[in-house]
This record gives structure tokens, C-alpha cells and sequence, in this order.
């Protein structure tokens, strides 16, 4: 199949247009490359034969309709978003502009590009619209987020791709354009741009620097391995029945504290300190994002149940085998940093 990727340079976009690769797909990989996208994520794929990348703006319906028009994608994989929820408490404005306004541009062109296909082609064709579980809020001590709970985002970026859900869902109701949506819970693996809490722990600990915990570390995530996210996808675009929604999640939750703990016990195994101290003297408790949701769970039975997908990463695999990629991959993320971010806050607010 021939499958455009939104996004195809950030973090789990690179991974997924990898695996698609590796599945013998055709792709044209769209991305603006913002700071996060980063087309040394995909080196070591950027001669294969089946592979094309076009430098453009989902937001920018004319690239959008040139990137159509040249590549007549079987299947639309849309991931592209600004994703960093600290990043949109800073700025708004772009998370509206990208998640919601680039939807509907994206939706848009697919439905152009539906309604020139043959018949034939119309069965074949898909639009997956990639989300993300904290548009359902946030939850208790118990219970799980399942495909019917009600919306309830508590951030501009989950406000927004709550908004984008719902542009996906009406084109589907509307126009007939054949959208599957999926909603994930905190993936993490290679590539992960280092704003995140699994490459920022790993970074400060190598830097010697304090390890920044929210709060208390009390709040609880579902971790989700970015190759087992990528299976998913596709799983949901060959196998998935038109205008339903599938939440993908790791079945691995975690209090931010336990995982960051878990993380420097890694790494006082894989790169020990030379004073022998153990890196857990590095945490440091911070003030609290605001609108901080609790907790987040997936309930992934029905992709289990209709697709016959599960994870395969385990908590006791997944993360030391993504220590040990940073650890391997060095030159990745010293290029990054050399550039404009450094680790610092995001989303503190001002007081002013």
C-alpha cells in the first residue's frame, strides 16, 4: 500500500514510518519539521527505494492537495500535532492552529482525494486519525478509560486534539470519508524528542543534574512502547472497522515516581555513577504542572478482542532496552541538545 504519514519526523511518526517500511509499504512521509521533527531519526532509511519525504505544512491545503495529488495514497496515517502538554500551557495558540485547523485541512484533502478514486479504491482506502488518551480527563484510584468515556481535557493540547477527534468522527458521519480513530496512552522508545520524561530522566542522570518529579510523583501513566503503538496503527488501518475508535494502551501503569526510580536503577546498572552513589540522589521534587490530570489508564480489550493485538514490550523489557538505546545513541541526542533546547521547564506558567 501506498501510505502518507503526517508527522513521519517526530517521535512516534520516524518509528512508524520504519516499521511501515519494514513491512514492505510504500510511504511519503509530510512533516513541517518543527523542533521536534528531526530527519536524523530516519537515516538509516532515507535511500530506501519505497520511501519519500515532502517538507510541508498540514495547515497548508495547497501543499496538502500537491502531496495528494503526487503520491494517490492508499491510506492516510495523521499524526502530525504539536504533542507536549508543558509546551502548550506556554503557547497556545499553535495547538489550535496545528492539531485542530491542520485536521480539518487534512480531512479536507482526503476527501478530495476519496471522491476522485474509483469504486475499487474507495473500499480500499483509509484515514486514521491518531490521538491520545488525555482527551478523556483525568481519573479516580480505580477504573479505566474505555472507547465510550465521555471527553473531559483539562489542557489547551488535550483540549485540541479533543477537538480534532471530533472533526475526524463528523467527516466520517457527514461526508462518508472512511476515518478510524485511535487514542494511546504515554508512548515511550527510540527517538523521543528529549522534552519527555523518560529521555529527560535518562539525560539529567548522565549530566550529573537535579531529575525533576512533579508534585509528589503521585500521578500515574499508562506506558505504551512505541513499537508496539506502531503495530497497532497498522492493525487498525488493515483490520479496523470503519468510524470506530480504538484506545491502544501498554497495560503497564506507573506512578511517575516508581518509573523515574525504575529508571535510575537502570541506569546505576548500564552507566554507574563514579562515586558509586545511585542516581535516585538526583531527584528533585518541583511545583506541579497546572491542570496536572492524576491519572490516566487505558482499557485496550477491544483491539485485543476484534483485532488481536496486545502489547509485547513488558515493563521488565521495555524500558532497560530503552536506556540502553540513549545510552548507544549518543550523537542522536547531543545534536539535539546542541541546539535551541536544553532541557529546561516547560508549562510553569508565569506569575505575571
Amino acid at each position: 500500500m501506498k501510505v502518507l504519514v503526517t508527522g513521519g519526523a517526530g517521535f512516534i511518526g520516524s518509528n512508524l514510518v520504519r516499521y511501515l517500511l519494514g513491512e514492505g509499504q510504500s510511504v511519503l512521509n509530510l512533516d513541517k519539521l518543527t523542533y521536534a521533527g528531526n530527519l536524523s531519526s530516519l537515516k538509516d532509511i532515507e535511500s530506501n527505494p519505497n520511501y519519500r519525504f515532502m517538507k510541508a505544512d498540514i495547515c497548508d491545503s495547497d501543499n496538502l492537495q500537491n502531496a495528494f495529488e503526487y503520491f494517490q495514497p492508499d491510506a492516510v496515517m495523521h499524526l502530525a500535532a504539536e504533542s507536549h502538554v508543558d509546551r502548550s500551557i506556554d503557547g497556545p495558540g499553535d495547538f489550535i492552529q496545528t492539531n485542530v485547523m491542520g485536521t480539518f485541512q487534512m480531512l479536507q484533502a482526503a476527501l478530495k482525494h476519496y471522491r476522485q478514486l474509483s469504486d475499487e479504491q474507495r473500499d480500499r482506502f483509509r484515514f486514521l486519525h491518531v490521538s491520545t488518551d488525555e482527551v478523556y480527563g483525568s481519573l479516580g484510584a480505580s477504573g479505566l478509560f474505555h472507547e465510550e468515556t465521555p471527553y473531559d481535557p483539562h489542557s489547551p493540547y488535550s483540549a485540541s486534539k479533543a477537538s480534532s477527534d471530533h472533526l475526524a468522527r463528523a467527516w466520517f458521519d457527514t461526508y462518508g470519508l472512511p476515518v478510524l480513530v485511535t487514542n494511546c496512552s504515554n508512548n515511550y522508545g527510540p527517538y523521543q524528542f528529549p522534552e519527555k520524561l523518560i529521555p529527560v530522566v535518562i539525560l539529567k542522570c548522565l549530566r550529573h543534574e537535579p531529575i525533576p518529579v512533579y508534585g509528589k510523583g503521585e500521578n500515574i501513566r499508562d506506558w505504551l512502547h512505541v513499537e508496539d503503538h506502531c503495530r497497532a496503527l497498522w492493525r487498525v488501518v488493515t483490520q479496523g472497522a470503519l468510524g470506530q475508535t480504538y484506545n491502544v494502551g501498554g497495560n503497564n501503569e506507573m506512578r511517575n515516581i516508581d518509573l523515574v526510580s525504575l529508571l535510575c536503577e537502570i541506569m546505576d546498572r548500564l552507566q554507574p555513577r563514579k562515586d558509586g552513589a545511585s542516581y535516585k540522589g538526583q531527584i528533585h521534587f518541583v511545583t506541579d504542572r497546572p491542570g496536572h490530570d492524576a491519572r490516566y489508564a487505558i482499557d485496550a480489550s477491544k483491539i485485543d478482542r476484534e483485532l488481536g493485538w496486545r502489547p509485547e514490550q513488558s515493563r521488565e523489557t521495555g524500558f532497560e532496552q530503552t536506556v540502553r538505546w540513549y545510552l548507544e545513541n549518543r550523537d542522536w541526542w547531543e545534536h539535539i541538545l546542541n541546539g535551541s533546547y536544553q532541557l529546561e521547564r516547560l508549562g510553569a506558567l508565569s506569575p505575571h
